[in-house]
C-alpha cells in the first residue's frame, strides 16, 4: 500500500453487540474497495477478520483484527482507512478497549432487527469514556423485522440526543433497494454490485426526507454561531458546508450521524466509506497523550501526529504468530518509522531494532517501506517490548498515558496432562497473556494451583483452545480451591511426648502446651512460660517450629490453623537423648493433641463484592446474593438507571458468579470482588468444604 498523508488516514474501530454484523460490514467495505474479489462469510469462517479457527468454530469475533483499505471518497481525495474489527461478546471487551485506545472514530453497528442490545450499550459507554467520536450504522436493513425508525428511537431513548439521520432506507426488509440522502434530498438506487445511481424519491419517503432535512439543518447549524446567524437570516448553507460543520461536531462528540444499509446487498456500504473519510477525524485532529517526567511526578503531554516530528510508536497489541514469532502491532504517534530504525522501549529500557515493517490485514502481512504518523503498522521479534510499551528515541523517554487495566471475573485452575505439557506450560501462558490483555495468570502458592483468569468462561475456554493449537500445550481444568482455615474454639492442655530408644542415642522430649483462641484476624502467637530450666532455651525455638509446621499442615479438618495462642509451660529433657528434632516433633504432637481436646471450627473466606446492575434487575440480584449466603451491606442508585449493591459473600459461593450474573442480568451486570475477612463455616457445610478443597502442607499466613 502507498504511504498516505497523515490527514488522509482514518483509524476506525468497528464496535457493537455480538451478531450485529460488524465483521460482515468490514468484509463488504473491503469488497467495495476492490481488496476482495468476493466476500467471505462469517457462517463459513472465510472472512478476512475472523481468521482464527476458534472464531470460525463459534462464528463470532474473539479478538480485534485490522483491515486497511484505500478509498477514493466523493470529495475526490484518496484516503487510507484502517478498520479495526472488534468482538462484541462481553468476555472479549478488553480488545474493544485496545481498539479505542488507537482509533480516531468508532462506527457503532446496530442491527435493524434487534436494535439496541447490551453490547451496544457497553460499546457506547466505552466510547463516551474515552471521548471517541462516533457514527452509527444501522445494519441488516434487508432482513425480516428490520425497522430503522424503531432503532433510531431506541438510540435516542437509551443514549440521549445528538443522533442525526443522514439517510433513510428506500424500502425495508426484502424490499430494500436504496437510501435517501437527507442532506441533498436525492434518492440513491443500488445495483447488484453495490454501486448506486440517483433516482426519484417515493412520495412517502420524500415527505419524511424534507421534514428530516429541515431538522438536520437546524441541528447542525445550532453548533456553529456563524452558520446559525446566516440560517436565521434566510441563507441556507449548502450540503458541502453542512458536512464541514458536521465533521467538527462529530470530532467534538456533539453529533452522531446515523447511516443505514446492508452488508449482504451492498446498500449503503460505499456511502459508509465516504462518510468515514469525510466526517471522520484524522490522527492529526486528535493528538495522542503520553506521560513524561519521573514516575513520582508524571506530566501528561499531547503529541501531535506530525510526520516531521521525532519517531514515536505505541505498541497496542501483540500477536503470537506460529511462523514469525511475536508480532507487535503499533500506532505511530509522531514522526515516521522505517525498517532497521533503532528505538528505545521506555518501559523496559530495551534497545529495539525494527527489522521488517508490514501492515496487517487479517492474517495477511503486507510489506511497508515507511509507517507515517497516525498510521498503524506491525513488526516481528521485538522480544523486549510487551503490549502497552512506547518506542521512542533515547532523548524522548515518554511512556503510555493510560496503561491498560485488566478486570478478571472468572478463573480456572490448570493441570498439565503430561510432563511435556508441564515443561511448556509457563512459556505458553506467558505468550497467551502477552497476546490478550484481558488474561491474567496466577500461581497460588497455598493450593499449588496455576490459575488462568479471564473475563468469563468463554474467554478462558478460547484461551486454552488457542494454547493447545498454537503451542501444543494441553491441560485439564478444575475450580479454584478455596483457602479455608481452621481455628480452636476452646481452651485445652496437652502433652507432646517423644520417647524412642533403639540402641545408641535415642530421642526424648516432653513439651506441655496450653492453647486458646485469639481474636479473629489477629494471627497466631507462641509464648514460653517455662521456668526453672525445665526445657533449655535452645529447645524452645524447636518447639515453636514444630507448632508452626503442625498449624500449616492442618488441624482436625486438615486446613491451616490460625488465630491460636500457644503456650509452652513445662517439659522434660534427657541429657543425652534430647535434640532439636525431638522437641520439634513433640511441639507438633502437643498441638494436635490440644486441638483434639479444645475442638476446632472451619473458617471460610468472605469476599466484599460490589455489583453494578440496571434498575430492573436489582431485585433478582439481591435475591441471588441472599441465596449465596450473602449479607447485603447497602445499595445506592446513581441516578442514571443503575444500582450499586455492596455485600459480603462467602468466596466459595462466587467462583462462577461472572457466568451467573450475566445470565441474571442479560449481560448488563458487572462486579468486583476482593477478599475481606474470614468467618466460621456452618457445620453442615464442613464436609462439602473438605471435598472441594485439598488440604495444604506448606506454611500459610493469614
Amino acid at each position: 500500500m502507498k504511504t498516505p498523508a497523515t490527514d488522509k488516514i482514518r483509524n476506525v474501530a468497528v464496535v457493537g453487540h455480538s451478531g450485529s454484523g460488524k465483521t460482515s460490514i468490514v468484509e463488504a467495505l473491503l469488497l467495495r474497495a476492490g481488496v476482495l474479489a468476493r466476500p467471505g462469510s462469517v457462517e463459513d469462517g472465510t472472512t478476512v477478520c475472523d481468521h482464527e479457527p476458534e472464531e470460525a468454530k463459534r462464528q463470532m469475533s474473539l479478538g480485534l483484527a485490522l483491515a486497511p483499505f484505500e478509498w477514493k471518497a466523493s470529495d475526490g481525495a484518496t484516503y487510507k482507512v484502517n478498520l479495526i474489527d472488534t468482538p462484541g461478546y462481553g468476555d472479549f471487551a478488553s480488545d474493544v478497549d485496545t481498539a479505542l485506545a488507537v482509533a480516531d472514530l468508532a462506527v457503532l453497528v446496530v442491527s435493524a432487527v434487534d436494535g439496541v442490545e447490551v453490547g451496544t450499550e457497553t460499546a457506547w459507554r466505552k466510547c463516551a469514556e474515552r471521548k471517541v467520536p462516533r457514527l452509527v450504522f444501522v445494519s441488516k436493513e434487508d432482513k425480516q423485522r428490520a425497522d430503522f425508525h424503531r432503532v433510531l428511537d431506541e438510540l435516542r431513548s437509551t443514549f440521549g440526543p445528538g443522533f442525526v439521520p443522514l439517510e433513510l432506507p428506500l424500502g425495508e426488509e426484502e424490499a430494500l433497494h436504496g437510501v435517501a440522502d437527507v442532506l441533498t434530498g436525492r434518492g440513491l438506487e443500488y445495483d447488484g454490485d453495490g454501486t448506486h445511481h440517483a433516482g426519484e424519491l417515493p412520495d412517502d419517503v420524500a415527505e419524511e426526507e424534507h421534514r428530516l432535512h429541515d431538522e438536520l439543518v437546524e441541528e447542525i447549524v445550532s453548533g456553529d454561531d456563524e452558520q446559525l446567524e446566516r440560517y436565521l437570516s434566510g441563507d441556507v448553507p449548502t450540503a458541502a458546508e453542512l458536512e464541514r460543520t458536521l465533521a467538527h461536531e462529530v470530532l467534538d462528540c456533539i453529533e452522531f450521524p446515523v447511516l443505514v444499509g446492508s452488508a449482504s446487498s451492498g446498500v449503503g456500504i460505499d456511502r459508509l466509506a465516504d462518510f468515514i473519510c469525510e466526517l471522520g477525524p484524522s490522527p492529526a485532529d486528535r493528538p495522542a497523550k503520553v506521560v513524561a517526567g519521573p514516575s513520582e511526578a508524571p506530566v501528561e503531554v499531547d503529541v501531535a501526529a506530525d510526520p516531521a516530528g521525532k519517531p514515536l510508536a505505541f505498541v497496542f497489541k501483540t500477536v503470537a504468530d506460529q511462523f514469525v514469532g511475536q508480532v507487535s502491532v503499533f500506532k505511530v504517534l509522531s514522526g515516521q518509522i522505517r525498517p532497521d530504525d533503532h528505538l528505545l522501549n521506555t518501559a523496559t529500557g530495551t534497545d529495539e531494532r525494527l527489522h521488517g515493517l508490514f501492515h496487517l490485514r487479517g492474517k495477511e502481512h503486507m510489506h511497508a517501506d515507511t509507517v507515517v504518523a497516525g498510521d498503524l503498522g506491525a513488526v516481528a521479534k521485538l522480544a523486549g517490548t510487551p503490549t502497552g510499551s512506547v518506542l521512542a528515541p533515547r532523548d524522548a523517554p515518554v511512556r503510555a498515558a493510560t496503561p491498560q487495566t485488566t478486570m478478571t471475573a472468572f478463573g480456572l485452575a490448570l493441570t498439565p496432562r503430561t510432563q511435556a505439557d508441564d515443561d511448556k506450560l509457563s512459556g505458553a501462558l506467558s505468550k497467551l497473556v502477552a497476546e490478550d490483555a484481558g488474561l491474567v495468570v496466577e500461581r497460588n502458592e497455598e493450593s499449588g494451583q496455576t490459575v488462568l483468569h479471564g473475563a468469563g468462561d468463554t474467554h478462558v475456554a478460547v484461551a486454552l483452545e488457542r494454547m493447545a493449537r498454537k503451542f501444543g500445550v494441553h491441560v485439564d481444568t478444575e475450580d479454584i480451591r478455596v483457602a479455608y482455615r481452621e481455628t480452636v474454639v476452646g481452651h485445652a492442655e496437652a502433652e507432646g511426648k517423644v520417647k524412642k530408644q533403639s540402641g545408641g542415642h535415642g530421642q526424648f522430649a516432653v513439651a506441655q502446651l496450653r492453647i486458646s483462641p485469639r481474636e479473629p484476624g489477629s494471627g497466631s502467637e507462641f509464648v514460653s512460660k517455662v521456668v526453672g530450666g525445665a526445657i533449655p532455651k535452645q529447645y524452645i525455638s524447636a518447639i515453636e517450629k514444630g507448632v508452626e509446621e503442625a498449624m500449616a499442615h492442618g488441624g482436625i479438618h486438615g486446613f491451616p490453623v490460625v488465630d491460636v495462642h500457644v503456650e509452652v509451660y513445662d517439659g522434660k529433657t534427657h541429657s543425652v537423648d534430647s535434640s532439636d528434632m525431638a522437641f520439634r516433633t513433640a511441639g507438633a504432637i502437643g498441638l494436635r493433641e490440644a486441638m483434639q481436646q479444645a475442638g476446632s471450627a472451619v473458617l471460610e473466606p468472605v469476599s466484599m463484592i460490589t455489583v453494578t446492575v440496571p434498575d430492573g434487575h436489582q431485585g433478582d440480584v439481591l435475591g441471588d446474593l441472599n441465596a449465596r449466603r450473602g449479607r447485603v451491606l447497602g445499595t445506592t442508585a446513581d441516578g442514571e438507571g443503575t444500582h450499586e449493591i455492596v455485600a459480603h459473600v462467602p468466596t466459595a459461593e462466587i467462583l462462577r458468579y461472572a457466568v451467573d450474573l450475566r445470565s441474571i442480568t442479560g449481560g448488563r451486570g458487572a462486579f468486583v470482588a476482593t477478599h475481606h475477612h474470614y468467618e466460621v463455616l456452618p457445620d453442615h457445610l464442613v464436609e462439602r468444604a473438605k471435598e472441594h478443597a485439598k488440604p495444604v502442607s506448606s506454611r500459610v499466613g493469614r
